[in-house]
């Protein structure tokens, strides 16, 4: 046998190591149990893999996004096979792996069943103890159409091979090389156990997936076109240890409790009446005052830093989209136009920037305007297939508080760095306090203006970006069509990641529209446009507070800072009289009043999550006093009046959390 030189690389370290001919990878990382697969020359391989002289070879970790794609596509398969085994009419889908998880799609006569789920995972635990084995072999196309005769499914993507395979998941079953199946075979005769086809890598063996757990099922079309049949999809999450997976379930159980829409409905803050439509929400009255105090705080902050308020209207003459280029990429994210004025359509906005410049071209402009912060609560709506609704998070109408700023050349960067600083202020004066930021850069299939105009605009937003000492990720080809942006990610109090803010640098608006504005020198120069929403859309964030706050919103944002809770009838008038003193200077008090025992009247008060319970009885009214009951339970008594309104004022203005 002959000598093999190969490098392995881990991280920043390089060994070079002379092997015999035939090391496979799994040689190579002999005894390295969390180690599930090898990356040769940038593609990822099984562990079986030869390795060949010169290669450069690296672990992949289990526990890297990886491995971890690969233990729960593993898991799918395993599923798959579960599946086919206790229902053997189901003819396969697509498998992949996806966040946290994994799905597989199959066609079978009736929908899974929860009992159902069941089986299939008592059969997949079965299946892991086995230790079957992961086997990948090449195929012609003949072959595999052969073999895979009873899957139409399959011999759909076949005949996709190296084409229009790109939906999520069909790249796992091929791609543009060879085919490759994938076999399970028993670890003791080497018999087939089941096959699929697949680029994989997987696991070696069954036995490497210790943790995973069946979630639900739902309904999907065929490649995600409403044009093919119906499957049905059973998603699950793999994790490489008990642990993490308990922990992840534990996640999702908290997760499920903070959900806006189930806390919307249990604190009467707002709903999606099904005689509007989906997507459209109403916000009730204990929703309104949290929306207004929101909406009020951020007007504030913009007057502060010099923004002045501007209107647009809701729909528009298409020519202006026209105008911007939004008819060119976004009319699939569009309504429908109206048919008005003689034939003219009109579009209802799904943005407010082509408003903006007309509201900058309604007269000459001169540098010494300059930055010109425009700034609206702008009402936009954008047409969102009905699967990815959600909630307030994903709507087809909503409202961005938008801003458009515009600025000489010179004035650009700090322009920027000022508005990305007041953006995250701002955020964390709501409460948010765990960032990073995200560089969008050009998409190249789908941008206009000149590829140094874009250069330019990219690297000022990454030196403004790196200024603010936060991490900085890229996200390649995520921009959209007219400028790079910067997004603010945010992470709430269970560690979920929700994009936030986005400043995006614009020269081709400013281009499109003819913007002008008088130099001092009395030339015409063309100003730099930087588009900015803060919260994205006010519904949205809505929904990221109410899940970041678990409903218990702080008491400058609860839409009842403090209830009155009365021992007996006897104490009403007093706690009323208290209530009348408070609403005087501002703050938002009740008092319950109704005839439900003291007790109930508090775990009402509880369930709504109300900053502060005031309680009254015959000692308190006798000393001119009231007690506290807090969030947490804890309680103060015998507080004077004057005191406890004092205490509640100073809790709304410090926007802290009680």
């Amino acid at each position: 046998m002959s000598d093999v030189r190969v490098i392995i690389q881990r991280d920043s370290e390089r060994e070079e190591r002379v092997v015999t001919t035939g090391t496979t990878a799994a040689d190579l990382f002999a005894g390295e149990r969390t180690v599930v697969a090898a990356r040769v020359a940038g593609e990822l391989k099984d562990l079986t893999y030869v390795v060949a002289d010169g290669e450069e070879v690296e672990p992949v970790e289990v526990s890297s996004e990886d491995g971890l794609n690969i233990l729960r596509h593993s898991t799918a398969h395993v599923m798959a096979q579960a599946v086919q085994e206790l229902f053997p009419e189901a003819k396969l889908g697509i498998g992949p792996p996806v966040k946290d998880g994994f799905y597989y799609d199959f066609d079978v006569e009736k929908p899974f069943t929860p009992d159902d789920l069941k089986l299939i995972e008592k059969k997949m635990q079965e299946i892991v103890k086995r230790g079957q084995k992961f086997a990948r072999r090449a195929v012609t196309d003949e072959a595999a159409r052969e073999e895979l005769a009873d899957e139409p499914y399959k011999l759909e993507l076949i005949g996709l091979k190296g084409s229009a395979a790109h939906e999520e998941g069909a790249n796992v079953e091929v791609g543009a090389g060879e085919l490759t199946i994938y076999d399970n075979l028993d670890p003791k005769t080497g018999e087939l156990c089941w096959k699929d086809l697949c680029r994989g890598p997987h696991l070696p063996t069954t036995r490497l997936i210790p943790a995973f757990k069946l979630m639900r099922n739902a309904a999907a079309y065929w490649r995600g076109s409403e044009k093919n049949p119906m499957l049905q999809r059973i998603y699950g999450t793999a994790w490489p240890s008990k642990d993490e997976l308990k922990a992840y379930l534990e996640f999702l159980a908290e997760a499920e409790k903070r959900d806006h829409r189930k806390l919307g409905s249990e604190l009467d803050l707002f709903s999606v009446p099904e005689q509007i439509g989906s997507g459209l929400a109403v916000f009730h009255p204990k929703g309104g005052i949290i929306r207004r105090v929101m909406e009020d705080y951020s007007r504030k902050r913009h007057e502060e830093e010099g923004y002045e308020f501007v209107y647009t209207p809701h729909a528009t003459k298409g020519a202006l989209f026209e105008t911007s280029g939004h008819l060119d990429w976004y009319a699939d994210g569009m309504y429908p136009p109206m048919q008005l004025d003689e034939g003219v359509d009109y579009y209802l906005k799904p943005m407010n920037c082509p408003m903006h410049n007309l509201i900058f071209d309604a007269r000459g402009r001169s540098y010494r305007e300059l930055p010109l912060r425009f700034f609206e609560f702008g009402t936009v709506y954008r047409y969102e297939k009905s699967g990815v609704v959600h909630g307030l998070t994903r709507a087809r109408g909503f409202t961005q508080d938008d801003a458009h700023i515009y600025c000489t050349r010179e004035q650009m960067g700090e322009e920027l760095d000022r508005t990305l600083t007041f953006v995250l202020d701002l955020l964390r004066d709501y409460g948010l306090n765990d960032f990073y930021l995200e560089l969008s850069t050009k998409d190249p299939e789908k941008f206009v203006g000149t590829d140094e105009a874009w250069e330019e605009a990219t690297e000022t937003l990454r030196k403004v970006a790196e200024k603010q000492g936060l991490e900085l990720v890229a996200d390649p080809g995520g921009a959209a069509f007219y400028g790079p942006k910067i997004s603010v990610q945010a992470k709430d109090a269970i560690g979920r990641t929700w994009q936030m803010s986005t400043i995006q640098l614009d020269f081709n608006l400013p281009e499109r529209f003819d913007l002008e504005y008088t130099a001092a020198d009395g030339t015409k120069q063309r100003p730099v446009m930087i588009h900015r929403a803060l919260f994205g859309s006010i519904e949205r964030f809505f929904a990221v507070l109410l899940e970041h706050y678990a409903g218990a919103f702080p008491a400058w944002l609860a839409p009842v800072q403090a209830l009155g809770i009365p021992v007996g009838d006897a104490h009403v008038e007093y706690l009323q009289e208290f209530a009348a003193e408070a609403k005087k200077q501002g703050l938002r008090v009740e008092v319950d009043a109704s005839s439900d025992r003291m007790q109930k009247k508090i775990r009402n008060a509880q369930k709504s999550k109300v900053p502060f319970m005031i309680i009254v009885g015959d000692d308190d009214m006798n000393a001119g006093t009231v007690s506290f009951r807090y969030r947490d339970g804890s309680q103060k008594n015998g507080i004077p009046r004057d005191e406890a309104l004092a205490e509640i004022a100073k809790a709304v203005a410090d926007r802290v959390q009680v």
